[in-house]
C-alpha cells in the first residue's frame, strides 16, 4: 500500500501544517496547468481555423482529442499510483504534459498540432487524478474539506481566468503562446515536485486488469467523442453521434457486469457500497451536467448577444471568480466541522438565484445586474463542487484514495462533457428556431446577423431570447441536483485513526 505523506500532529484538524501547504503548492501549479490549458485553447480555436486554412470541425478536434485522451488515461491513473508510486506518476504527467505543450507550440499545421493536443492529454488526465490522491493522503480524511477548497481554486478559477489570458495571448501575442506559456509553469512545478512531494512506496500486489482497460478506455472516449458532436450535428440521430455513444455505453456496461465479479478490477465498484461515497458522486453528476453546460454559455452570451471581444468576455467573468474565491476558504473549514449536506443545499440555492437572473436575460440587460448574479453564482460555486467531493473521500481509508480520486475525476470529464453538449444543443436548437434555419446552422447563422450592422439589433434580440431559455435549462438541471444533495450525510463524519496507515470506518456525530 502507498505510503501516506507525513504523518498530521495530534492537532493538525485546526490547521494545514506546513508540509501539507507544500504538497498542495505543487498540486495547485500542476492543476492550474492542465485546467487553465483546456480553456485558453477553446478562445483561441477561431484564429486556429484562419491560421490553418482549415475548417471549424477539423480545428474542433484539437479540443476534442485532448478531452479523448484525458478519457483514455484517467481510468489508468489508480492502478498506476499503487503500482509505480503516486510522485513518479505525477512527475510523468508534469513531464509529458510539458512536452506536448512545447511541441504544440511548435505544430506546423493543424494534423500536428492535433497529434501534440493528444500527447498533452495523456499527461493532463493522470495530472489530476494523482495530484488529488498525493494532496489527500498529505493531509488526512480529517481535513479533506479544507485541502478540496485549495484544489478547487483552479477547478474553478481556470473557466474564469482561461478565457482572458487565452483572449490576451490570442489578440496581442500568438497564438503558440497558449501552449508556450505551459513550459515555465510546467518546469516549476516538476522541480517543487521532485524536491517537495513525499516519497510513497508502489504496492506492486495488484495485476493489471488489461482488459477492463480495453473496455473503459474506449468506452469513455467513444462515449465523449459521440457527445461531443452533437453541437456540431445539431442532433442526436447523427450516426457519428449515436453510434461512438451507443458503443461506448455498451463497452462501458460490459466493464460493470465483468467487474462486478472481479477481485481487482481498473476501476473498484465496492467503493460505491460507500453510501456516503455513492450519494456524493450522483450529486456531482448531476451538478456538472448544469454547471458546466451554463459556464459553456456565459462567455457565448457576452460575445454574441452583447458584442464584447474574448479578451472583455472573460474579465466579465471575473465576479463569478471573486465570489468562489470569498467562499472556498470558508466552506474548507466548515466542511471539516459540520455535515457536507448544510454547505452543499445552500450553495446550490445560491447558483439557482444567480442563474434565474440569466432566465431573464435580453440583449439590454444592464451589466450590473448580470455581474451582481455572477458574484451570487461565485459564492454558490464555492459552496458546492469541493464539499461534494470531500463528502464523497471522507468516509475511505487511505488505500482507496487512489481509486477514489480516479473514479471522481472520470464522472467529472463525463458529466462535464454531456453537460457542455446538452447546452450547445439546446442554444443551437433555440437559435435555429428564431433565425428559421437548420439545428447545425443556428450558431453560425446568429454570429452573422449580429455582426451585420443591419441586421444587429433584432439579430441580438433573438439571440437573447434564445439564450435566457437555454439558461432556463440550466437552472433547471441545478435544481434537479437538490435531490441527492438532500440525501448527502446530514450529520458530521470525523473519522477514527489507528495506529496503521489506513483509516478505521469513520463515526458519524451531530
Amino acid at each position: 500500500m502507498s505510503a501516506p505523506a507525513t504523518p498530521a500532529a495530534p492537532d493538525a484538524g485546526d490547521k494545514l501544517d506546513r508540509g501539507v501547504l507544500k504538497v498542495a503548492s505543487v498540486v495547485v501549479l500542476g492543476a492550474i496547468m492542465a485546467i487553465l490549458d483546456t480553456t485558453v485553447v477553446n478562445v483561441a480555436l477561431q484564429k486556429l481555423t484562419i491560421q490553418f486554412a482549415t475548417s471549424f470541425d477539423t480545428i474542433q478536434w484539437v479540443a476534442t482529442g485532448y478531452m479523448l485522451a484525458l478519457a483514455t488515461v484517467i481510468p489508468v491513473t489508480g492502478w498506476a499510483s499503487d503500482r509505480f508510486g503516486t510522485k513518479r506518476l505525477y512527475l510523468l504527467a508534469i513531464g509529458t504534459f510539458l512536452i506536448g505543450s512545447m511541441l504544440a507550440g511548435l505544430a506546423w499545421n493543424v494534423e500536428s498540432l492535433i497529434a501534440f493536443r493528444v500527447v498533452q492529454g495523456l499527461g493532463g488526465g493522470m495530472l489530476m487524478p494523482a495530484g488529488m490522491t498525493i494532496l489527500t493522503r498529505a493531509a488526512g480524511p480529517q481535513r479533506i474539506g479544507r485541502v478540496m477548497a485549495v484544489l478547487g481554486v483552479p477547478m474553478l478559477l481556470g473557466p474564469i481566468c482561461g478565457p482572458i489570458l487565452g483572449g490576451w495571448l490570442v489578440d496581442s501575442v500568438s497564438w503558440r503562446w497558449i501552449f508556450y506559456i505551459n513550459v515555465p509553469i510546467g518546469l516549476i512545478a516538476f522541480v517543487l515536485a521532485l524536491r517537495l512531494l513525499p516519497k510513497d512506496n508502489p504496492e506492486p500486489g495488484n495485476r493489471f486488469d488489461f482488459l477492463g482497460m480495453l473496455m473503459v478506455s474506449p468506452g469513455l472516449a467513444a462515449l465523449i467523442f459521440g457527445v461531443s458532436r452533437i453541437p456540431s450535428t445539431g442532433t442526436v440521430g447523427a450516426l457519428e453521434v449515436w453510434l461512438p455513444a451507443l458503443a461506448g455505453i455498451v463497452l462501458l456496461i460490459a466493464f460493470v457486469l465483468r467487474a462486478r465479479t472481479m477481485e481487482h478490477p481498473l476501476i473498484d465498484l465496492k467503493l460505491f457500497r460507500n453510501r456516503s461515497f455513492s450519494v456524493a458522486m450522483i450529486t456531482m453528476a448531476v451538478f456538472c451536467v448544469g454547471f458546466f453546460g451554463a459556464m459553456l454559455l456565459l462567455p457565448t452570451y457576452f460575445v454574441l448577444v452583447r458584442g464584447e471581444s474574448a479578451l472583455h468576455a472573460g474579465l466579465l467573468l471575473a465576479p463569478q471568480g471573486l465570489g468562489a474565491m470569498l467562499a472556498m476558504p470558508i466552506t474548507g473549514r466548515l466542511a471539516d466541522k459540520i455535515a457536507p449536506r448544510r454547505i452543499v443545499v445552500p450553495g446550490l440555492v445560491f447558483i439557482a438565484l444567480g442563474m434565474v437572473v440569466f432566465t431573464q436575460v435580453t440583449a439590454t440587460t444592464p451589466y450590473w445586474q448580470l455581474l451582481a448574479a455572477l458574484f451570487v453564482m461565485g459564492i454558490g460555486m464555492g459552496c458546492t463542487m469541493m464539499p461534494i467531493t470531500s463528502a464523497a473521500l471522507q468516509t475511505l481509508q487511505s488505500k482507496d484514495m487512489a481509486k477514489a480520486s480516479t473514479a471522481t475525476n472520470i464522472l467529472q470529464q463525463t458529466a462535464g462533457a454531456i453537460g457542455s453538449a446538452v447546452m450547445s444543443i439546446i442554444l443551437a436548437a433555440l437559435l435555429a428556431g428564431k433565425f428559421g434555419v437548420p439545428t447545425s446552422q443556428g450558431q453560425l447563422v446568429a454570429t452573422a446577423a449580429t455582426m451585420n450592422p443591419a441586421t444587429h439589433d433584432a439579430a441580438a434580440g433573438l439571440a437573447g431570447e434564445s439564450f435566457a431559455t437555454t439558461f432556463l435549462w440550466g437552472t433547471i438541471l441545478l435544481a434537479l441536483c437538490l435531490v441527492p444533495a438532500f440525501f448527502l450525510p446530514k450529520k458530521r463524519v470525523v473519522p477514527e485513526t489507528t495506529g496503521s496507515d489506513d483509516v478505521a470506518p469513520p463515526v458519524l456525530m451531530h
